[in-house]
């Protein structure tokens, strides 16, 4: 029987993403297990059993050990380890928010992770994100689930700067958010004359 080797979603526009100047930086994240979690109540005791501090200002994630904590509405949140591989992920949130009435579902095969860096990477992301991404009001620490170009995405800000993003996408629209992306910092790209 053949083995199937897993490929990259992005791994055809790896050469492109990387011809792109610094001043807008679009770079794939490695692989990271991913979990929703759901909980009706949250509070110290299941920040405690989950031994993350759960975001519970709207539109906002925290770091937590190896990975992210992301706020995706009143009752949920996607949790993300860089260390443990997605059953280990699911089977620890699991077990810590079962007894508090609460669920976790394994999304890890759902995104995958862009990061987005750069002087001129806000100019870029207006032209297709009708939120304002100005640092005095999308900060380090701000979320949103919003649309980029058509794709639907989850926007995190990484630095208080505005020049540091990472953009959570479907696996299946990566290759167009990929192309989006190009189309819209080829204004910002130098020509070269040969």
């Amino acid at each position: 029987m053949a083995e199937l080797l897993g490929t990259h979603p992005l791994e055809a526009w790896s050469t492109a993403l990387e011809r792109l100047p610094d001043t807008v930086g679009i770079t794939v994240e490695p692989f990271v297990a991913m979990a929703v979690v759901r909980l009706g109540a949250v509070g110290a005791a299941a920040s405690e059993a989950l031994g993350a501090d759960l975001p519970t200002m709207p539109n906002t994630w925290a770091q937590h050990g190896t990975g992210r904590a992301v706020w995706l509405g009143p009752d949920e949140w996607l949790l993300s380890s860089t260390t443990e591989t997605p059953e280990e992920l699911e089977g620890r949130i699991r077990a810590a928010v079962l007894p508090l009435g609460g669920s976790a579902t394994d999304v890890s095969a759902q995104r995958i992770g862009l990061r987005l860096t750069g002087a001129r990477l806000r100019d870029v992301l207006a032209k297709g994100c009708s939120i304002d991404l100005h640092p005095r009001v999308f900060g380090r620490g701000s979320s949103a689930q919003t649309l980029l170009g058509q794709a639907g995405v989850v926007l995190l800000a990484l630095s208080g700067a505005g020049d540091d993003f990472v953009v959570l996408v479907r696996s299946s629209f990566a290759g167009y958010l990929a192309d989006w992306l190009l189309d819209a910092a080829l204004e910002f790209t130098p020509t070269h004359d040969s």
